[in-house]
């Protein structure tokens, strides 16, 4: 089943790095990248001083907008798909610092790495592997970032633990992410486009802050959240026909649209 999950959102994450424009990933809204980011946090000067392709606009939130980065930190982000907050992080990190991406689809590294290339960036790498196994060595990053990818894990106890183990001490998780306020409908859950739009996989709010702190993170703070857009849930493909076969109401699914929020979460290692 794990395997499963991970085939396909790798499968759909390739389709939105092959393309030019936002796919229904976890920022499924307007088809421009650059609106969508801007909705969701960053600003227009970020996002004119990186390289164009690196913002496919799926994310859904600014996980930078509030993170503390110094001159010489290792920053690490999971899920880093064409490198957005890699490359907004670099020019943080400065010379004497460096930023790792780790992303399991080939088609997203691809981009990143030539989005890398093009803007001239030697203090960036970009990694394959699962945000569950980080190719990380333990006690090495300073701060970890990730914007709308642990709720698409599997197995999100196991993220937050591999975060803690490569992590130095006092290091600092920073996140957002999409949860929920309450159980969705089965018939969501189970929706394969609810998935890939980071939807059916997300937590309660309260069982993901727990899941941190069980993995042993101290201080840990929601320091934002927001109202997912529940139109964009109820245009994905899935949960259309969920409402036009009858299978739940439309009013049925608008409750649950409403139930699914984005937040920031910060978090220190002891």
């Amino acid at each position: 089943m794990k395997e499963d999950i991970r085939e396909t959102v790798k499968d759909r994450y390739a389709q939105i790095a092959r393309s030019r424009v936002s796919g229904c990933g976890c920022g499924c809204g307007p088809t421009e990248p650059a609106k969508m980011s801007l909705e969701v946090g960053y600003s227009a000067a970020e996002l004119a001083s990186i390289p164009g392709d690196a913002d496919l606009g799926v994310g859904c939130g600014n996980p930078l907008a509030l993170a503390e980065i110094k001159a010489g930190d290792t920053v690490l982000d999971l899920g880093s798909g064409a490198g957005i907050d890699c490359f907004l992080a670099a020019e943080r990190v400065g010379e004497s610092g460096r930023v790792i991406g780790v992303d399991m689809t080939d088609e997203m590294l691809d981009r990143a790495r030539g989005n890398a290339r093009q803007g001239g960036y030697v203090n960036v790498e970009f990694r394959k592997g699962h945000i569950e196994a980080l190719p990380v060595e333990d006690n090495s990053v300073d701060l970890i970032t990730s914007n709308c990818v642990i709720n698409l894990s599997p197995d999100q106890p196991k993220v937050f633990s591999e975060a803690l183990r490569v992590l130095r001490p006092g290091g600092r998780l920073t996140v957002s992410d999409i949860v929920l306020t309450a159980p969705l409908p089965d018939a969501i859950r189970n929706s394969v486009s609810a998935y890939v739009g980071c939807v059916a996989g997300a937590s309660l709010k309260d069982a993901y802050i727990r899941a941190i702190r069980d993995a042993g993170f101290e201080q840990v703070e929601v320091v934002g959240e927001t109202p997912y857009a529940a139109d964009s849930l109820l245009e994905l493909p899935d949960v259309k026909q969920i409402v036009d076969d009858g299978t739940l109401s439309r009013d049925e699914a608008r409750r649950a649209a409403e139930s699914v929020m984005s937040v920031k979460v910060h978090a220190v290692k002891p």
